[in-house]
Order: structure tokens, then sequence, then C-alpha cells
């Protein structure tokens, strides 16, 4: 159906809502994330804070993911989105204040917490839409275009960010210099969290009955269980945990470009777009193509592509070199996260999808944050080059491992969404 209407999904209201906050929560995570960085580093020049970061966001994500997708199928999942995105407003403008005042990174890393679980009880409420904003034939089509705004957004945001703490000048004020780029960075981002809990209120989706039995253990394990029940989700998501986790070299972005490549803020700007830039052309192009055949197989060669341009990335002294390496990487992820964004909703019944959703989450943030606070620790006990090097090789051999333990990702074909 794709390569007769390529933009099918575009023309349901609810897609287009949940395609709008989705692109606007990418861009406002993005700029959060790239003044983060680059400011931490330039006051601390201490390659561990950018690893504190990666596991101060990702112990609220281990503590309360499960609890959060059992909300998200218990209650009113609107309610839910709404409220966490608020909370991220909050934060975000405190993130701001803190900016402006040069205040105590510790109390930085408190309001990173609360961004960090912020997310986790929006994430799997606001995942179940998806399935149910548009017909089943158009789910793929859906996938990849919120994957292509996706990767639009992250293509943006980090330039922007970097744009904007090149051209807004420091200020000197008594604890030293303001940067002003990232906290107008912060400020945006949440005025962009207000738009999206806007788009969220004006959806019109199903919405399941509310449940009036008392919650169990069992039933917040149970999309654990259903997890590792399906051997093909859970080879896909194991092979993104660990390829991630040991391949991520966007941690260490600002370390390169620093350090090694010896660019400022536009450099850093442009190298931490590159994945995305990357990432959208291969999205463009997946739009006119026909569905996905032998997803498994393509799956092991695309992760297996993203662990050789980390390397490539890794040993590059050449800015253009580093950069195209870094949009390979990100390309080759395209694929990757359609591939995972179409199977996972695909094979999991709604009244599930919150807590498939939030054990999804859990190995996400697992591979991003702790590739993070990986990547920085490795960084600072080996040097940014060998952490570099050394996680893309670990990627390629967590591909083989994959490959020869989990033969049913092998033989997954094409991705057909499914009625439950």
């Amino acid at each position: 159906m794709s390569r007769r209407d390529p933009y099918v999904a575009l023309r349901h209201r609810n897609f287009r809502l949940i395609l709008t906050a989705s692109t606007l929560s990418i861009i406002g995570s993005f700029l959060e994330t790239t003044a983060l960085s680059w400011e931490l580093y330039e006051r601390t020049n201490d390659k561990l804070v950018l690893a504190t970061v990666g596991l101060v966001e990702f112990l609220p994500v281990l503590l309360l993911a499960l609890p959060a997708g059992h909300l998200a199928d218990r209650f009113d999942r609107k309610k839910i989105a709404v409220i966490a995105r608020l909370v991220e407003v909050i934060a975000a403008l405190g993130l701001a204040a803190l900016s402006f005042t040069r205040g105590p990174i510790p109390l930085i890393f408190a309001v990173i917490a609360l961004t960090s679980a912020a997310r986790t009880f929006n994430s799997p409420a606001f995942g179940a839409f998806l399935p149910l904003s548009v017909p089943s034939a158009a789910f793929g089509n859906a996938v990849t275009w919120e994957m292509t705004a996706f990767q639009l957004a992250a293509m943006v945001a980090p330039a922007l960010a970097g744009g904007l703490i090149a051209v807004m000048a420091p200020i000197q004020i008594i604890g030293g210099p303001l940067n002003v780029g990232a906290t107008l960075g912060y400020v945006i981002s949440a005025i962009l969290s207000l738009v999206i809990a806007a788009c969220v209120w004006s959806l019109n989706v199903r919405r399941l009955p509310p449940s009036h039995e008392a919650a169990t253990l069992k039933d917040v394990l149970a999309g654990a269980r259903f997890v590792f029940r399906e051997k093909t989700i859970l080879s896909a998501i194991t092979l993104d945990l660990f390829a991630v986790l040991f391949g991520g070299a966007v941690a260490l972005i600002p370390v390169f470009a620093k350090d090694v490549l010896n660019v400022g803020p536009d450099g850093f700007g442009l190298l931490r777009a590159a994945p995305a830039a990357g990432a959208i052309v291969m999205s463009l192009v997946m739009t006119q193509l026909p569905p996905i055949r032998k997803a498994g197989k393509l799956l092991l060669i695309v992760v297996a592509g993203f662990g050789v341009s980390t390397i490539v990335f890794g040993l590059s002294t050449a800015f253009w070199l580093s950069a195209l390496a870094l949009a390979f990487t990100g390309a080759f992820d395209m694929i990757s996260m359609v591939i995972r964004g179409a199977l996972v909703p695909m094979r999991t019944p709604d009244a599930m999808r919150g807590r498939v959703s939030a054990v999804e989450r859990v190995f996400i943030s697992s591979s991003n944050e702790l590739g993070a606070a990986e990547s920085g620790l490795t960084a600072q006990l080996f040097g940014p080059v060998l952490s570099v090097v050394g996680g893309g090789i670990g990627t390629l051999i967590v591909v083989a491992l994959v490959a020869l333990g989990l033969p049913q990702l092998r033989q997954l074909d094409e991705l057909k969404t499914e009625e439950h």
C-alpha cells in the first residue's frame, strides 16, 4: 500500500497530531541534551560528567518504567501523557534557571532525573497511540513517517543548539561566563512541551475500559514475560541494546569536537546533527520503497554497518570524514529503528502495549544512557579514540552472537501488521 500512496498515514488527523507532537518532542529533547552536554563539559572539562548524565537519566527508567507501563494499561493514557509533558515544562524551566544563575551541578543532575522520570511515564502512554491512529494497512507507512520526522528533528535541533551557543556570546557574571545560548535552548524546550501537551489533549483515539481489579506484581511484569516469550521481539531489542551500548559515539562528540578535531560550537552542532542527516536521507528513500523483506537479515546487516561506521569515526582526524561516518551511523540506525518500530507494536495486543512499551524503553534507555556512561568512563580511562573504536568492534561481536544465538531474527521476513 505504501508503494501506491506513500502519504497514506498523513491523511489521518490523529496521526498528524501524533507526528507533530513526536517531532516537537525530539526537537526539545535534542535542544536540551545538546546544550547540556556542551555546557557541562565546558564548565568542568571532565569526561566523567558526561558519563554521569547518562547514569542519572537511566536510573528513573530502571526504577519507574514497569510501573509506568502498568499505569498506561490501566488508566487514561491521554491524561498521563499530558501530565508528564507539563512536568517536563517545569523541568526545562528549572534547567534554564540553573543555567542562567550557574547553579550547582548536582542540582542540574536532579532536574535531569526529574525530566527522565517524566519521559518514562510519558513513553508507554504516548507510544500506545500510534497503532490506533491509522488503519492496520497504513501502520508501516506511519512508522516510517514517524521515524522520518524523528530524524529530521534530530538533524535540525543539534545544529540549532550549536548555533545558539555559538551566536549568543557568553556574558560574564560573578560566577563565571553565562552561556546564553544554552539557557535559551532550555526555554524553547519548555515552550515546545506546552505545545505537545495541547496536541496530545486534542487526540481522538479509542480508550481502554478502566480496570477495577487490584494491581498485582504479576500484572506489572506481564510485559516483560511477553517480550521474553516473543523471541523475535526479544532478539530485535537485544540487538539494539548491546549495539548502541557498545557502539554509541554520540556521547563523546563534545570531546572529539573540542579535543580531537579542534572545532568550536558550530562544528560540534554539525557533528551532532550528522547522524540525523544520514538518517533523514535514508528515511525519505524508505517512504518510496515497498515493504521491507528479509527484515531480520537486513537488521543484522545494518547494525554491523553501524559498528563499522563507528570505528571509522573513532579513527578519523578529519572533520569531513568524521561527519560522514556519523551520517552513515544514522542511515544504518534509521533502517534498524523502522524495523523495530513496526515489529514490536505489530505483535503486541493493545491491552499490553503500555507494559511492552515500558520494557522496550528499559532496553532503549539501557543502550542510550548506559552507553553514554560507558563511553564517558572508557574515554576517561583509555582515551576517546580507543573508547569509540573498541565500542564499534564490540558492536560487530554482538551482531555475530545474536545471529548465532537467536535464529528467530534471521527467519523474520516481511513486516506485516496484525489485528489483535
